[in-house]
């Protein structure tokens, strides 16, 4: 019989592994990059803390940039300095990407109190269905009063994919209208700049004028956040170059803390995997590569058959010439090359020509019109925005 040794040894490369998990939130101390940001959240909970009202307040900014990090530490923070003020704060979050509609977001509202004052309420079940969105509210406002909450905040994360505002309209006039007798507000966090425009006129004028913007992270801060996570692996492991190097790619690449966070920990799993004594650049690169397929296979997944073929006959050209740069006639050549591999019928030229500037603005492809020089005329190019190493194995992981 084959001694397989034990199948759940992971090696030595971690120490504690959710420091590099994304969703992880840490101590306010790790939180680096982000204090003008802590503060202004800090002084929108600061009459929460004392038994006042908490300041609503609009969060804006890209994806990882640490709005709901911060957020939630600053929030985690706050329950701990009101306790010590003998005074009772809650906060609920609902991530509203998935918990879309007033319903849904309304119930998450009320499970998630419910978890953080359930002893204080007693036995009380948390209907799944069955009642509607002012009637998860209503048993939210009965917790409230029941758990005797001075201060109650709401976040509602990605709330631009909440559909309609009443509930936050119903948040922001819970105490004006009777509902509840504790101070209540809400911290609104959107990557889009524009969201509040979107708010009615009645919501609008009930909320402060606080506004807030992320800014994505530099290289420097990426570094010294991922430098404060840098005890998640075992001692030594970490080879020096490291960090530096995966800072610097995030930040050329996109600015976000959880994608360098993810990617760092990624680094780690490959290293594992290969029951390697440490993490090298290598590692890092590998991780990089290994992401890069990952967000173009997501981009392409809903993708027809054809436009994947498009797009790996725009990847040979591309490895099989030294350009970047094609003709939609050369694209569709090598497609219908492609087609005939597969046993399929391609489809028109005029179709095809349509299915590229689709993938253009998409953000796939680039696509431009350029002179063809002496009696050529103008025509149409593309090219793709990715390597085509990633295209074509983001392809054959289809």
């Amino acid at each position: 019989m084959t001694n397989r040794g034990d199948i759940f040894e992971t090696g030595e490369i971690f120490r504690d592994r959710k420091l590099v998990r994304v969703g992880h939130v840490p101590d306010l101390e790790r939180v680096v990059g982000r204090d003008d940001e802590i503060d202004a959240i800090g002084s929108a909970l600061a009459p929460a803390i004392r038994g006042g009202p908490p300041e609503t307040t609009i969060v804006y900014g890209k994806t990882g940039t640490g709005k709901s990090l911060v957020t939630r530490c600053v929030c985690r923070e706050a329950t701990r300095r009101a306790k010590q003020n003998d005074v009772t704060f809650a906060h609920a979050y609902i991530d509203c990407s998935d918990y879309g509609t007033e319903t849904q977001a309304s119930r998450q509202m009320a499970r998630d109190l419910h978890s953080t004052v359930e002893n204080s309420v007693g036995e009380r079940s948390i209907p799944r269905k069955g009642i509607g969105a002012a009637d998860y509210r209503d048993i939210v406002w009965e917790m409230i009063d029941d758990a005797n909450v001075d201060a109650f905040l709401v976040i509602l994360d990605e709330i631009d994919k909440l559909d309609g505002d009443e509930l936050l309209r119903s948040i922001s006039r819970a105490q004006e209208s009777g509902k509840a007798d504790a101070f209540i507000g809400a911290i609104c966090i959107s990557n889009k700049i524009e969201y509040r425009e979107r708010l009615s006129e009645r919501v609008d004028s009930s909320l402060q004028d606080n506004e807030l913007v992320f800014d994505p992270y530099d290289a420097r801060q990426l570094e010294a956040i991922l430098t404060r996570r840098r005890d998640a692996f075992a001692e030594d492991v970490l080879e020096d170059e490291v960090i530096p190097k995966t800072s610097a790619l995030s930040a050329r690449e996109h600015g976000d803390a959880r994608k360098a966070i993810d990617m760092l920990y990624e680094a780690g799993r490959l290293a594992e995997k290969e029951r390697a004594e440490h993490v090298t650049e290598a590692h890092v690169d590998a991780a990089l590569e290994k992401a890069e397929i990952n967000r173009f296979q997501k981009l392409v997944s809903g993708q027809p058959p054809h436009v994947k073929h498009i797009l790996r006959a725009l990847a040979l050209l591309t490895e099989q010439t030294d350009r970047q740069q094609f003709r939609t006639a050369e694209v569709y050549d090598m497609y219908t090359n492609i087609a005939d591999e597969v046993d399929t019928s391609p489809l028109s030229y005029d179709r095809v020509q349509r299915l590229l500037k689709e993938q253009a603005f998409l953000g796939v492809t680039e696509s431009e019109h350029t002179g063809g020089g002496h009696k050529e005329g103008s025509y149409r190019v593309h090219r793709l925005l990715r390597s085509p190493e990633i295209v074509t194995k983001g392809l054959d992981r289809q």
